[in-house]
């Protein structure tokens, strides 16, 4: 399996692909903290298989142009890496104490992650497992992400309100800047001159100019009869055009559609209880957004707004992966 796998970091694997891996990488990935399993759908929601991950899988990311899928296991310290072709677990990579998010280097050689119970990003170079270095940060760290040029890692620190940008040449911290209450996950402008961060416990989106590593503005969510205590954003992602954010408001059980150039909310769609991830397919025209607190995931029409339906995927989900 080891041979497997480094062989998988390499141009070669593509030609294993085969009219199976293509179908499924059309399709939906939900990973489930409870139920320690990987649920694959296909687009409309009707369940293919289960795929056993290690313990408590939460965040994952496409690796290999999609042929495979790693997996940040909690509670087994672990990043576990799937063939979805073969619809398996086929190795782990050591991480530190309770792994949540991580994101992968442009080159896909290295894995920069939260370690939330150690206070720091660490960086582990994929092929030989290692870890290169680690920078310590706030109080539990947890949305990480990497620019697209490579030269810099971003990392949220849950209980220090603030975002620090580390350098990957130098391997130390370039910079760091105070936001909202509890900030989450990130997403990144394609020209990456701005950072948008949630705020779980501030009701906002915070926005960083990355150059100055300064917060250029704060986008409030409010929504009616709603107090701003249950408006709880964490997950959110960036349309490839740079046009549009969509944010999940956890606790509110709504998605909001955001303006990026007006830095305004179009509409609000409701879904299930706790949103919290959010993935688009290849042409936007659905967003998947995972439901932690209802087990479900929910399937929304992008053109209209409209929530077409609400389907199963297993206890607690947290990421869906869609292409």
């Amino acid at each position: 399996m080891k041979t497997l796998l480094k062989t998988g970091w390499s141009l070669c694997l593509a030609a294993c692909l085969s009219s199976l891996s293509l179908q499924a990488a059309a399709d939906i990935f939900v990973s489930s903290e409870k139920d320690n399993q990987i649920l694959h759908m296909d687009p409309e929601g009707k369940p293919i298989r289960t795929i056993r991950t290690c313990l408590r899988p939460r965040h994952m990311a496409w690796a290999q142009g999609g042929l495979l899928i790693m997996v940040a296991c909690g509670d087994s310290n672990q990043i576990g890496v799937v063939d979805v072709q073969a619809g398996k677990l086929i190795d782990t990579i050591p991480s530190g104490d309770s792994p949540e998010i991580f994101s992968l280097s442009p080159d896909g050689k290295t894995a920069y992650v939260s370690i939330e119970e150690e206070n720091q990003m660490a960086a582990y170079d994929l092929a030989s497992k290692k870890q290169l270095f680690a920078v310590k940060t706030g109080t539990e760290p947890e949305g990480v992400l990497a620019s697209a040029d490579g030269k810099f890692v971003y990392v949220t620190s849950e209980g220090a309100n603030t975002v620090y940008a580390v350098d990957v040449a130098t391997r130390k911290l370039a910079g760091q800047v105070k936001v909202g209450m509890r900030p989450r996950r990130f997403a990144l402008t394609p020209d990456g001159s701005e950072l948008w961060v949630t705020n779980e416990l501030g009701a906002s989106v915070s926005i960083i100019d990355t150059r100055a590593m300064k917060v250029k503005q704060t986008l409030a969510f409010q929504l009616p009869g709603m107090r701003a205590a249950d408006i709880t954003p964490v997950g959110m992602l960036m349309t490839a055009d740079g046009k549009t954010v969509w944010v999940a408001l956890g606790r509110a059980n709504h998605v909001a559609e955001v303006d990026v150039a007006t830095r305004t909310v179009r509409r609000v769609v409701l879904v299930g209880k706790r949103a919290w991830g959010v993935a688009l397919n290849k042409d936007g025209s659905r967003l998947f957004v995972a439901n932690g607190m209802s087990d479900d995931m929910t399937i929304i029409n992008t053109e209209n707004g409209k929530a077409l339906k609400t389907v199963p995927v297993g206890r607690v989900p947290h990421t869906i992966l869609a292409n």
